[in-house]
């Protein structure tokens, strides 16, 4: 007598539904695309010759792009594709779009040399963004060189290039909106995107916690004057990076010397604070 086959559970790699994906893989990706459309607006700007609402407009693509990456972090929604969808959002927002606008505020009466300089910074923004997409995947690099990038990023790298733009609006055209200032800018920025200097990251930037209070009232005191003096404020801004350039050298320098020392990481002496009660795994209950 035969036995009644055994009805076994499908496994769930076989089962057949409708496909379904996670609000919180969608949440950056939307981000993402919201600062791809800003990037795109600022060329719309330009074109009807509104410079300071084109200029606005990349500083809000920034703005975008610095959220999505930290929002994804924070639901525990990166993904692939959102990797992917980013870096050429990246390449549109501070490569072409920037190069655009200084085409057309400046350097159309440059001609083809004009025309050459621009293209080359988009250039060497896409370089840098292929470039960091590669450095990503190296697993032997060390913990504390993810406080550093390699060159200038992309976002910051937008920033200086409308430098000269910005300091237009606060002291007028004449030198700042000359094709050969603005030439020599743009190859300037290209070369410190594609360049091996290190510069600061910020993101996993940490204080004392009796610094709270003043950085919160440095914030406050730095929303005031950008709501009220926008153009002031993202020149001494970029002007500021531009300075701290080279305290950024000396420190990554002090930390490859301390690795190849064989030395711990100054990290490894520090106590992240927060208000979890231990649930954090680098944290300490509170009595």
């Amino acid at each position: 007598m035969n036995e009644a086959p055994i009805d076994k559970e499908t496994p769930p790699s076989e089962k057949r539904g409708i496909p379904v994906i996670s609000l919180n893989k969608l949440i950056p990706n939307v981000l993402t695309l919201m600062g791809l459309a800003a990037g795109l607006t600022s060329v719309r700007f330009a074109l009807q010759g509104q410079w300071e609402f084109a200029a606005m407009a990349v500083a809000v693509a920034a703005l975008l792009d610095a959220l999505d990456g930290r929002v994804a972090r924070l639901l525990k929604g990166a993904s692939k594709f959102g990797a992917e969808l980013d870096s050429l959002s990246d390449f549109v927002c501070f490569g072409v779009c920037p190069a655009l606008i200084l085409y057309l505020w400046a350097m159309q009466d440059a001609g083809r040399w004009g025309w050459i300089a621009c293209m080359l910074f988009a250039m060497c923004c896409g370089l840098r963004l292929a470039r960091f997409n590669v450095a990503l995947e190296d697993p032997n690099k060390p913990a504390w060189a993810s406080q550093f990038f390699t060159g200038v990023p992309a976002p910051a790298g937008a920033g200086l290039v409308l430098l000269p733009m910005i300091l237009s609006f606060i002291i007028g055209d004449g030198f700042f909106r000359a094709p050969g200032t603005v030439a020599i800018w743009e190859l300037a920025t290209g070369a410190l995107l594609i360049s091996t200097i290190p510069t600061f990251s910020f993101k996993t930037s940490r204080m004392p916690r009796s610094w709270f209070l003043p950085v919160m009232i440095g914030v406050a005191a730095a929303v005031t004057f950008i709501v009220s003096a926008p153009w002031w404020s993202l020149a001494f801004v970029l002007i500021v990076y531009i300075g701290l350039m080279p305290l950024s050298i000396k420190r990554f320098r002090k930390l490859r010397n301390r690795d190849a020392a064989g030395l711990p990481p100054e990290e490894d002496n520090e106590i992240e604070i927060d208000d979890d009660d231990g649930e954090n795994a680098i944290s300490k209950p509170r009595p």
